[in-house]
């Protein structure tokens, strides 16, 4: 068949997105880029002479443990994401359709709010006497409030659970296509549960369980304000780093090429995500 010819009227309906994409996404890359070879100047200003100061500044020992840290979380974060995400979402998709239906409401009635009003609501939960400690002390578990807000492990927690819902959505979508039938096939010639998950179910939903890797490990590296409320001062991640550049320093230059490398890592993270994924796709047509 042949294509039909859009016409000038589909090549104006074009003309906007093009507009769009060169003026609010390539245009700000761009300047970003050229900004972060040029030097600050004065509080304000910025000083149009090239040079590679800032990226020689990243190799401190200060901020490449700001990286280290910010890596260090993304992977930490990433991996309790699936521990609880992955069996939610497979199994989630073996719900009967009026449970999948109400399970999959309740998952996105949090979206419906502000994300900085969820991370308050957590401080309730984390703070000393509040929530938690109510809970843990009336069980007996502790004798006296912990002190569990500005840490860590309440950083991870925010992260954890501003993330799971992508993972258990990216794995739904994978096990719901899941053919049962070789899961039974396994079974019947002499795979127990484990083995024949392992050979069958975890192979054809792992697509789903790379989406969701890749939509919660990249956004944990620069989800900085969950350590803002979470973790106070405690916790630096690359984030945190660039809006002190910005909002405080004021070394635009400098906080230019901190995001152009927190985009080299989350680009060559995607490229070894496709590397992965390829690779699968291959050994499965083998």
């Amino acid at each position: 068949m042949k294509r039909k010819n859009p016409g000038r009227r589909g090549l104006a309906a074009l003309v906007p997105m093009y507009f769009f994409t060169l003026a609010f996404v390539l245009g700000p890359l761009v300047y970003m880029i050229a900004l972060s070879f040029m030097l600050r100047d004065g509080a304000w200003g910025v000083r149009a002479a090239f040079s590679l100061r800032n990226y020689a500044r990243i190799l401190e020992p200060v901020y490449l443990e700001t990286f280290r840290q910010s890596i260090r979380l993304a992977l930490l974060s990433t991996s309790v994401v699936v521990l609880v995400g992955y069996p939610f979402g497979y199994f989630m998709a073996r719900f009967s359709p009026r449970w999948r239906g109400i399970v999959m409401v309740l998952l996105i009635i949090p979206f419906w709010t502000s994300a900085l009003m969820r991370l308050y609501g957590w401080i309730i939960v984390f703070r000393a006497n509040g929530v938690l400690d109510a809970i843990l002390m009336k069980l007996r578990i502790t004798d006296e409030p912990l002190r569990l807000l500005y840490t860590y492990p309440a950083v991870v927690s925010g992260m954890v659970y501003a993330l799971v819902p992508f993972m258990i959505y990216s794995v739904y979508a994978s096990a719901e296509k899941l053919d049962r039938e070789l899961v039974e096939a396994a079974r019947v010639l002499g795979a127990g549960r484990v083995q024949a998950f392992l050979s069958v179910s975890l192979p054809l939903t792992m697509p789903g369980l790379f989406s969701g890797v890749i939509l919660t490990f990249i956004p944990s590296m620069g989800l900085y304000f969950i350590a803002d409320i979470l973790g106070g001062n405690k916790v630096i991640l690359v984030g945190n780093l660039i809006q002190e550049q910005l909002m405080k320093i004021h070394d635009w230059p400098f906080a230019a090429a901190l995001s152009v490398v927190l985009m080299i890592l989350t680009g060559l993270f995607l490229y070894i995500y496709r590397i992965i994924a390829h690779s699968g796709e291959l050994e499965g047509l083998i």
